[in-house]
């Protein structure tokens, strides 16, 4: 049985990643900052837990050369825009440093097992964010605009520069993903919350910050299957992840309400300065017509399904 270890496992991508590889007969692996038995709720059954810390090399080290991995999926990291402005030293060392120490430790295992040890990034689609080509491809020049961005952008460098030495290693450059497991600290979730709660009555008002900002938003079990695609690839390469297809925050906010029967609106919403970014890439839009050629994959939902996938179930924890 082929063992993959996967950091991240307790985020939106990490639970839809577990459960699919779980799924296909992978010994599931996860590195996890605390104690294993406080994330027993968080992590999806059938799936090893290991205490580590991105921040501890020696922890990171120590928990692949104990499983020996086939793979690893690197989803890890400071993952919100907004909070690497605030704290911009400890995303830099999380999502950006900490996986210099992840490809170490694969190189000396290949290198110790003389196997191949197989490595896959979640890269994004904020390395690109002061670029004006649209859309954006794998060739499209990286120029962060954030602190996420410019973390995210070393983290990818350092990938290409171990596939030269002879690693597997591969980037998926994802693009904006949804699903109702969206932390509830992402503006797309606060969308789909707040307008389930103005339906149910519970809430008159959905505050935001820029809503002219467009992203290119995709299906996360989508996302995690081109992960799962780009893994077992038979080349390591860049894949961009993304449907082809932008939308502003304002087409994410009238789709929201368009789910509950809400046509009218926009006095339901106001701006709040306190939400807007200090820097915001005005189009992330993405070509993925290499992911879609060479390794076949394709986008199975609609950004309007996407949205009223999460409305509902923000509905239905209202009850």
């Amino acid at each position: 049985m082929a063992s993959v270890i996967v950091t991240g496992i307790t985020g939106q991508d990490g639970s839809y990643l577990a459960e699919r590889l779980l799924g296909d007969g992978w010994d599931v692996h996860a590195i996890v900052r605390e104690e294993p038995h406080r994330f027993e709720q968080e992590v999806v059954a059938g799936v090893s837990v290991h205490r580590g810390d991105l921040l501890d090399s020696e922890s990171l080290r120590a928990t692949i050369d104990e499983v020996e991995p086939d793979l690893i999926v690197n989803l890890a990291g400071i993952s919100s825009v907004a909070q690497s402005w605030s704290q911009p030293e400890l995303t830099a060392r999380v999502t950006g440093f900490a996986v210099s120490s992840l490809l170490a430790a694969a190189w000396d295992l290949q290198e110790r097992l003389g196997r191949p040890v197989r490595f896959v990034q979640a890269s994004s689609s904020e390395m690109f964010g002061a670029a004006t080509e649209l859309p954006q491809t794998e060739r499209t020049a990286i120029a962060p605009i954030s602190p996420y961005g410019a973390a995210k952008a070393y983290a990818h460098h350092l990938v290409g520069v171990y596939r030269g030495r002879g690693l597997f290693a591969a980037s998926a450059i994802l693009y904006n993903h949804e699903s109702p497991r969206r932390p509830e600290t992402f503006v797309t979730r606060k969308i789909t919350q707040e307008v389930a709660r103005i339906k149910k009555g519970t809430s008159t008002e959905l505050l935001l910050g820029n809503l002219d900002a467009r992203r290119d938003w995709g299906w996360a079990p989508d996302y995690v299957d081109a992960l799962v695609r780009i893994a077992r690839a038979d080349v390591a390469d860049d894949f961009i992840v993304a449907t082809g297809v932008d939308h502003s925050v304002r087409d994410f906010v009238a789709a929201a309400f368009a789910a509950v029967g809400i046509s009218e609106w926009e006095h339901l919403v106001a701006l709040d300065p306190r939400f807007a970014r200090p820097v915001d890439a005005p189009v992330m839009l993405g070509d993925s017509s290499k992911l879609r050629s060479t390794l076949g994959w394709s986008p199975t939902r609609s950004f309007e399904q996407v949205v009223a996938a999460m409305v509902t179930h923000d509905l239905e924890l209202l009850g």
